[in-house]
């Protein structure tokens, strides 16, 4: 595990960074034709530098080089080992300027330096790694064609990738992007947020100096107008893989069906529950979880569960034990590491969040300029609370009578990413996982899995795919029947 420095030490490293400042294109930073853009401190709400932003004539450039390092075969016909050494080498790169990343990300973003230094960097080394090793460990299948012929099924790249990312996570969302994207021998190109450009910049430059060809990883910093739309609609991007709201989502969908017809994979927004049953075990562990999972990252995560739906026999020693959790939970200058929560993102995602401080509070209700508490509230399962995804520190508490109940209520939401259940019986815990309609379902903990597991969404969670596993790479190749006729033309007509 990484040692934490000091916040003299952080804020030393912060000081003497040297910013990416403007898009990555075939192989080098260029000037970009969408103007300037300031990156803010959330924390501070200081300008942190000044990046040039990619306009659509940068995406068609980009797209141009893509496609030509994609058919030229440099990394797409590469030896899958020999891709997966070089993914290493640029493992290693990431590892050696780990720290500058973490500060750099935490600066961007406003999320606390102790999770940008356990968290988000060793997670986006593992991820990347982990996509590299599996390149020559996906194994191409035989059908059983019978004696006169031979069936291949081989897995191709499906070519240039588009990757549209939240501001959220910034570098673990790219090697969540990049990992399987680039393992599989596809072109990809990044749209960070604008919010959170520079770990991109930063990695694709580091890519670059690792070996990988140029036009293969490229990264554009701009708006959704000028960056993401047209992406979104170009003729040559066989594929987007996107992070965000599922409002955004749906507008790749619309791009896709109004151009060519590529391959779209979603992973949108949650309203995830954490389900505590009247027979559930050690209640201080239980409030250790539901504390974590729904104030984590400041709830600005898709996966929080903003929803405790608790049985009425278990709710009040367990809501005492979550605010004696809460206590530990500091909120403040996010270059401390003594601080588990950071800032809001910006001032309109804060004005969002504060608009959803309404009524009696349990715990929390107040920000102070970009900071944000923890907020609990009893609410009924209708409430705006406990229906919206309020993507902030923000939790919602529903009393149930009974497993029933319980299971209806997190079921009654649009959405379906992940969900945890807290039982002592082992049957009700599968019965439960089994019937709650999610991505994820955790049982007596809280979590995504691992980077062996697949992540992403039933209903308006997700489409067309999942991060993660095995089955991450399934989205960024395509599949090919290969049937080769092995009869003796002697023997007469065999077409067919």
């Amino acid at each position: 595990m990484t040692d934490l420095l000091t916040r003299a030490e952080y804020a030393a490293i912060a000081a003497d960074l040297d910013f990416p400042a403007a898009p990555f294109i075939d192989g080098k930073f260029r000037k970009g034709a969408g103007g300037m853009m300031s990156t803010l401190n959330p924390a501070t709400g200081e300008e942190i530098t000044q990046i040039s932003t990619a306009g659509p004539a940068d995406v068609d450039l980009a797209v141009s080089k893509a496609r030509e390092a994609f058919e030229q075969g440099h990394w797409a016909r590469m030896h899958p080992s020999d891709r997966k050494d070089m993914l290493i080498k640029l493992c290693k790169y990431i590892t050696r300027r780990r720290r500058e990343l973490a500060v750099l990300e935490s600066l961007e973003s406003g999320k606390p330096i102790r999770d940008c230094e356990l968290v988000d960097v060793p997670e986006a080394i593992h991820c990347i790694k982990w996509h590299a090793e599996a390149a020559d460990k996906i194994y191409d299948q035989t059908s059983p064609a019978g004696d006169d012929a031979l069936s291949v099924i081989v897995r191709e790249p499906v070519g240039v990738v588009a990757a549209i990312l939240p501001w959220n996570f910034p570098l673990l969302m790219l090697a969540w992007k990049i990992g399987p994207a680039l393992a599989a021998g596809c072109s990809v190109i990044v749209k960070p947020a604008e919010q959170t450009s520079m770990t991109a910049l930063r990695v694709a430059e580091l890519a670059h100096m690792a070996g990988v060809p140029r036009g293969v990883l490229q990264v554009l910093p701009g708006d959704g107008p000028s960056v993401g739309e047209p992406l979104g609609r170009h003729m040559d991007v066989d594929m987007m893989s996107f992070t965000g709201s599922t409002e955004t989502g749906r507008h790749f969908l619309r791009y896709a069906a109004d151009s060519n017809l590529k391959k779209v994979v979603l992973e949108c927004g949650g309203k995830n529950p954490a389900v505590v049953l009247a027979d559930a075990e050690n209640l201080d562990h239980v409030a250790e979880h539901v504390v974590n999972a729904a104030f984590w990252n400041m709830g600005e995560n898709c996966s929080a569960a903003s929803r405790l739906i608790v049985h009425k026999d278990v709710k009040a020693p367990l809501l005492e034990r979550i605010m004696a959790r809460l206590r530990d939970w500091k909120t403040g200058d996010p270059l401390d590491p003594a601080n588990h929560l950071g800032a809001l993102i910006d001032a309109d995602h804060l004005a969002k969040v504060n608009g959803y401080l309404t009524g009696p509070a349990l715990a929390g209700g107040t920000s102070d300029g970009p900071f944000m508490p923890p907020a609990i509230y009893e609410v009924a399962k209708d409430d705006v609370k406990a229906r919206e995804e309020i993507f902030g520190p923000v939790l919602s508490v529903i009393e149930v009578a009974s497993t029933d109940e319980a299971i209806a209520v997190a079921n009654d939401t649009a959405y379906g990413l992940a969900a945890s259940v807290f039982t002592a019986n082992t049957r009700t815990a599968i019965r439960a996982a089994r019937d709650i309609r999610a991505g994820t379902v955790t049982v007596n903990c809280y979590g995504e899995g691992d980077i062996a597991t697949p992540f992403g969404g039933y209903k308006q969670s997700g489409f067309g795919g999942r991060d993660n596993g095995m089955q991450a790479h399934d989205q960024y190749t395509e599949l090919k029947t290969i049937w080769v006729d092995l009869s003796d033309p002697a023997d007469g007509d065999n077409i067919g």
